[in-house]
């Protein structure tokens, strides 16, 4: 991902002034505008914190570290500093929510089981991904689950499938399955191109702004 957003943000225009590749206690930021953090879960919480006292606004796209999430928001506020965290960057699965969302509403109260498959590749250290996260996040108020589930089939829980395959950069199914028939949405990305080119919008969003974002923002 580090290489994919260099290669887009120099072909727009921008100046990489700094690239880590192994987690740091103290960065310098200097001549920094903005930050990108597509890390590891264990330094995400660390790299953000470390932005958002250096008043550098910070795009996360690092999933896997979000029981901290509201920490970093707190302060985001206290710093009146800028961040933007999006479980997934590509402007096609950010379409792809928008059709799940809509499928999820005209499924509800009819006989179909919900389930989600993610596959991704073998670098990938979190399961479920942060986009099968959202997806599940997105039909739970509209059926009969009370929650997910990972690779386990319960009857009140929503089952996700994670599956790890050498290089493959993200697929992920929504199913619907009843005992005569199913329905299936698919989104597969061909590389990760497009999540660095989401990336890079968010960051060139945030450039001048203040406060708490997602995706959704930038796209509108």
């Amino acid at each position: 991902m580090g290489k994919a957003i260099e290669q887009v943000a120099i072909s727009k225009g921008h100046e990489i002034v700094l690239k880590l590749d192994s987690f740091q206690e103290e960065i310098d930021f200097k001549n920094s505008d903005v930050a990108i953090d597509f890390s590891m879960p264990k330094a995400a919480f660390k790299n953000i914190c470390q932005a958002l006292n250096n008043n550098v606004p910070i795009v996360s796209g690092t999933t896997g570290w979000l029981d901290k999430y509201d920490d970093v928001i707190a302060l985001c506020t206290k710093n009146k500093g800028s961040f933007l965290y999006a479980s997934n960057f590509s402007l096609g699965v950010n379409l792809f929510f928008e059709l799940n969302k809509q499928l999820a509403k005209l499924m509800q109260g009819f006989a179909y089981n919900p389930s989600i498959i993610e596959t991704h590749h073998t670098q990938k250290l979190d399961a479920p991904s942060g986009t099968a996260i959202s997806l599940a996040e997105q039909i739970l108020p509209y059926s009969d689950k009370e929650k997910w589930t990972l690779d386990k089939d319960s009857e009140k829980e929503l089952k996700i499938t994670a599956k790890r395959i050498d290089t493959v950069p993200g697929t992920h199914q929504v199913i619907y399955t009843s005992d005569i028939d199913e329905i299936e949405i698919i989104h597969t990305a061909k590389s990760r191109l497009g999540f660095a080119q989401g990336a890079v919008l968010a960051a060139e969003y945030i450039l001048d702004k203040k406060g708490v974002f997602n995706m959704q923002d930038v796209l509108e």
